[in-house]
């Protein structure tokens, strides 16, 4: 892998970025209810997103059709906005990137709909708290799979299991690069951690199986993926800057 570390300016572009991507995720936050539909979403975060100055990521990346991704109950990742209405008890993932000066700010949160399962809390409750685990296990020359071991630790401890093809990435001058960051893993394994440089933690948690099922997604490159077995998903992410001494996570408002 060959990563360049960013300049102090870049990592200042990187922190604006994200800090504005995660003030459009609080932003949206009270419009994600029942009656609300996915293309309503989409509209209110295209236009905050302008509003703060930056381009929706997402937008015609490799086909894409849609401001941002957003994932309802057992869709995984990728769920790109129609007329879906929320409904009491759903769960939905309103996965965020801003693009601003040639950088790129990535984050997500999975919301709970009105009165939920019990089901739903857990997923959500296990999927916020594997990516909490996940950058706590994050160290200056470390390795990938420290990151996916203890997201996978956690995860199975709580009865539930991660999405082993897709997970977190590297981010900043591009959208998508180097290196993979797994929700599962060996300690000391994977790849090397580069200091100053950013990536994604955003383990994908499912109630059930890990397996899962693509679709594609019309007119894109991109899939979407739901579940095997139909049940409940969920996914939180930050973006993070790794330093010499320890990481930043940048996606804070």
């Amino acid at each position: 892998m060959s990563v360049k570390p960013l300049s102090l300016d870049e990592q200042k572009k990187m922190r604006l970025v994200c800090k504005l991507a995660a003030q459009t995720r609080e932003y949206i936050a009270p419009y994600v209810k029942a009656g609300v539909s996915l293309i309503e979403i989409d509209k209110i975060i295209y236009d905050h997103t302008k509003t703060l100055g930056c381009e929706p990521a997402t937008l015609g990346y490799r086909g894409y059709p849609a401001s941002c991704c957003t994932s309802v109950n057992d869709v995984i990742c990728h769920g790109v906005p129609d007329d879906y209405v929320l409904q009491d008890g759903d769960i939905v993932n309103v996965d965020i990137t801003h693009k601003l000066d040639g950088f790129f700010g990535d984050t997500s949160k999975t919301f709970l709909i009105g009165n939920v399962s019990e089901d739903a809390k857990k997923i959500v409750d296990i999927a916020k708290r594997a990516m909490d685990v996940g950058i706590e296990a994050i160290t200056p020359n470390g390795y990938t799979g420290d990151i996916g071991f203890e997201i996978n630790k956690f995860a199975t401890r709580n009865g539930c299991s991660t999405v082993k093809e897709i997970g977190g990435h590297g981010i900043g001058r591009v959208f998508h690069t180097e290196p993979f960051i797994p929700s599962f893993g060996k300690k000391g394994k994977g790849e090397k951690l580069i200091p100053f440089h950013c990536f994604t933690v955003e383990p994908m948690v499912n109630l059930g199986t890990d397996q899962i099922v693509e679709f594609p997604i019309k007119g894109s490159q991109h899939h979407y993926y739901k579940t095997k077995d139909k049940q409940l998903s969920a996914q939180f992410e930050h973006t993070i800057l790794l330093t010499d001494t320890g990481y930043e996570i940048l996606t804070v408002p």
